[in-house]
């Protein structure tokens, strides 16, 4: 089955492209279905690369996806206003809808402290909201740590250097729904100032640590609902985001180092190897499947909200 986005999107040219089932809205509105709703909370700042790149995953399945663009009170700087006011819709549009899955991306604002990110408050609402309009959410990165402080007042880290490569992972807890049929080691790329510590996660008992490396630390973490799931990586990245973070990051001067286990033989004249595609493809296939489609209420007015969690 298809993911559902306007046919002007831009990413639907591309997805098109690559042979994946896109469907425009006037043609899902004939589909006698019940597509499942799910909400993206883009924070980055580049928001048509990185929709794109988490569209791409969603589209992996045999569900039928329908995808609500959402935009916090914030400027984007890196986006053109027009595809921000055709395609988003603000928190206020979309606070009284149910989604069977929301997904919140990281931003890149970790240096700063939470209570003076612009949109902080917002955010809280978004986190607050989740928990009783949201079947299952993913947080990505940034917006994981943000959402485990907001929910359980676990504090970030300031790293010594940037946790900036492609770092192999492992399963801690096997009978995670999200990482059903991972193999023993898997890859996932990082790219952050800032960290959560296995110790400080490990003192809640509300919560599980599914997947660590030993290079990049937590990895991936789900409440025991499997409702709420919080990772530290960035599956959605392209083979080459790494890569264009990196020049970027050199062409400002910047004291950058070469990504870790990322270009062959760490030489960045190299093709960089994708090689957490198929994990990417499963984490999101998984999810979909087994945390929200088979677990979501058919009518989201039955939705159940769940256990209210201490807010910080």
């Amino acid at each position: 089955m298809p993911i559902k986005i306007p046919n002007n999107l831009p990413a639907y040219s591309t997805l098109e492209a690559e042979k994946i089932f896109v469907m425009p809205d006037d043609r899902a509105a004939h589909q006698d279905i019940r597509a499942l709703k799910i909400a993206i909370v883009n924070l980055m700042p580049d928001k048509i690369t990185t929709e794109t790149q988490i569209l791409r995953l969603l589209s992996n399945t045999p569900l039928h996806v329908e995808i609500d663009l959402v935009q916090m009170n914030h400027v984007s700087k890196n986006t053109p206003q027009e595809h921000m006011l055709t395609f988003y819709k603000s928190f206020d549009e979309v606070r009284d809808n149910r989604y069977d899955g929301l997904i919140i991306t990281g931003a890149p604002v970790e240096l700063i402290e939470y209570n003076e990110v612009d949109y902080w408050d917002e955010l809280c609402e978004v986190f607050r909201w989740s928990m009783t309009n949201v079947f299952s959410t993913i947080h990505i990165c940034w917006g994981a740590q943000a959402a485990l402080y907001y929910h359980f007042g676990i504090p970030k880290y300031t790293l010594s250097e940037k946790m900036f490569g492609n770092f192999k992972h492992h399963i801690t807890n096997p009978v995670c729904s999200l990482l059903k049929g991972f193999g023993d080691v898997f890859h996932c790329p990082h790219s952050r100032h800032t960290e959560v510590r296995h110790d400080d996660i490990a003192a809640h008992p509300e919560l599980i640590i599914d997947a660590e490396s030993y290079e990049a630390g937590v990895h991936v973490v789900s409440d025991r609902t499997e409702r709420q799931f919080y990772l530290f990586g960035h599956w959605e990245y392209d083979r080459d985001t790494l890569s264009k973070e990196y020049f970027r990051d050199l062409n400002k001067g910047l004291d950058i180092k070469v990504p870790y286990n990322y270009f062959p033989d760490d030489d960045p004249t190299q093709t960089p190897i994708f090689n957490w595609s198929c994990s990417a493809n499963l984490m999101y296939a998984n999810w979909l499947n087994y945390c929200v489609y088979q677990k979501t209420p058919y009518d989201l007015s039955e939705l159940e909200p769940l256990s209210t969690q201490a807010q910080y």
